[in-house]
C-alpha cells in the first residue's frame, strides 16, 4: 500500500494531508487524539464515529474542543469511512474494534486500535486474556493478531512505518516495558523475580461511569485492584519474552490513586552482575533512547513525577541500585492519556505516514 504524503509543495503542486478517521471520539482516546490531531501539521480529521453521540454535531457535545468543520459523528461503516480517510484510530471497548478491522484494512483504511484487540499475536491468548468479551464472539482473525504490529514507537519504529493494523499497548505496559526492555534486551537482569508496582489516575477507567471512579470513593485513598491475573499483565510478559529472547513471568500489580491523569510505574529487579551502579544503569537507558525525544532519562537521584508528564507524551525514566539487596529500581512516569495511550497511538499514525514519531507531540507540561 502506498504511503500517502505529508502536506507540502513539490513541484509546485499542494499534496493533500493524510485523512483521518476517529471512532469512538467522545470517549477519553478519541479525544485525547482529537486534540492532538486538531492542529497537526500533516493531518486532517475527515470522519468521527460513534454509536451513543450519531447524528450530533461535535461542536455541540465538545464545545471546549471544536472543530473548525464541525462534523456530524456517524455510524461507523467501514465503507463509508473509506470514502474519505486513509486512517483510522479506533478508541472502542475491548471486542469491539475487532468488528470493524477486517472490512476496514480490506478497504485500504490502515488502522491503530487503541484496544486490546490485537495486542496479542495468539487470537488463543487474547481469549484466554479477555474471556468475558471472547465469550460474545466468534474471532476467526487470527492472522490479523498476527499482522498486527505492537505500538511502542521506540522498539518498533520500522514495523510501524510498514504496517496496516498497530495495536497501541496499554498505559500500564507502556509505562513499565519502557525502563525495563533495555536491561532484558541486554541481559543484565535475572529473568526471575520481576515485580511491577504501578499507580494510576483514575481516567485509565475511560468515560462510562463506574462506582469505582466516583469521586466520594476515589478521593483521599488509595487501592491496589486486579492482585493478581490482571489482564495487563500477560500484555507487558509477551513483549518482555520477546524482547528477552525467552519467557518472562512477572508480579504485576496496579493501584488506583485520587488523581485524573497520570501513572508511575516502579520495576524491581535483580541485577546479574552486582557491580553494576546506578550511573552505569543510567547509561545504558540514555544509550537505548539517546534519539527517542519521547523518552528522558532523569539523573541518578533525580525521581520522575506524573505532574511532570502531565498533558505531555513525555516518558519520564529514573535509575536506583541498592547494593545491599543488588537490586535495580526502575521508575517511569507518563501521562496515562497521552503517552500511555492517544499520543502514542498518534506517534504510530506519525510513522505511517512517513513522519518523524514526535511531529506535532507535545514534549513539555504547563506547570505546575
Amino acid at each position: 500500500m502506498d504511503k500517502k504524503t505529508p502536506l507540502s509543495e513539490e513541484g509546485g503542486d499542494q499534496v493533500h494531508a493524510n485523512r483521518v478517521a476517529i471512532i469512538g471520539a467522545s470517549g477519553y482516546g478519541g479525544l485525547q487524539s482529537i486534540r492532538l490531531l486538531q492542529n497537526h501539521p500533516f493531518f486532517e480529521i475527515t470522519f468521527l464515529g460513534g454509536k451513543r453521540t450519531t447524528g450530533e454535531k461535535w461542536n455541540d457535545i465538545c464545545p471546549y474542543l471544536p472543530l473548525q468543520n464541525d462534523l456530524v459523528i456517524q455510524p461507523p461503516h467501514p465503507e463509508k469511512i473509506s470514502e474519505v480517510a486513509d486512517f483510522a484510530v479506533l478508541s472502542l471497548p475491548n471486542g469491539e474494534a475487532c468488528q470493524l478491522v477486517p472490512e476496514l484494512l480490506d478497504n485500504n483504511v490502515r488502522v491503530v486500535d487503541l484496544s486490546a484487540d490485537f495486542r496479542y499475536s495468539s487470537l488463543d491468548q487474547w481469549s484466554k486474556t479477555y474471556v468475558h468479551e471472547a465469550q460474545k464472539l466468534n474471532r476467526t482473525d487470527s492472522d490479523l493478531c498476527s499482522e498486527a504490529v505492537y505500538g511502542i514507537p521506540e522498539w518498533k519504529a520500522n514495523s510501524i512505518s510498514e504496517a496496516r493494523l498497530v495495536a497501541s499497548p496499554g498505559c500500564f505496559p507502556t509505562a513499565s516495558l519502557l525502563p525495563l526492555l533495555p536491561f532484558l534486551n541486554q541481559g543484565l537482569i535475572e529473568q526471575e523475580g520481576l515485580i511491577i508496582d504501578a499507580k494510576t489516575g483514575t481516567s485509565g477507567g475511560g468515560r462510562s461511569p463506574k462506582e469505582v471512579f466516583l469521586l466520594a470513593e476515589a478521593s483521599e485513598s488509595i487501592s491496589p485492584y486486579g492482585v493478581v491475573g490482571h489482564r495487563h499483565t500477560s500484555e507487558i510478559e509477551q513483549i518482555a519474552s520477546e524482547v528477552a529472547g525467552h519467557e518472562i513471568k512477572l508480579q504485576f500489580t496496579p493501584h488506583l490513586v485520587p488523581m485524573v491523569r497520570g501513572l508511575l510505574s516502579t520495576v524491581y529487579a535483580r541485577l546479574r552482575d552486582p557491580g553494576l551502579t546506578a550511573e552505569d544503569c543510567t547509561t545504558v537507558l540514555k544509550a537505548i533512547y539517546r534519539d527517542k525525544p519521547s523518552i528522558e532519562v532523569l539523573p541518578v537521584g533525580t525521581y520522575p513525577a506524573t505532574k511532570w508528564v502531565k498533558h505531555t507524551n513525555k516518558a519520564m525514566l529514573s535509575v536506583q541500585v541498592d547494593t545491599r539487596t543488588s537490586r535495580l529500581i526502575l521508575m517511569s512516569a507518563i501521562d496515562n492519556l497521552v503517552k500511555g495511550q492517544a499520543g502514542q497511538a498518534i506517534q504510530c499514525l506519525n510513522l505511517m505516514a512517513g513522519l518523524e514519531s514526535e511531529t506535532g507531540m507535545p514534549l513539555y507540561p504547563f506547570y505546575p
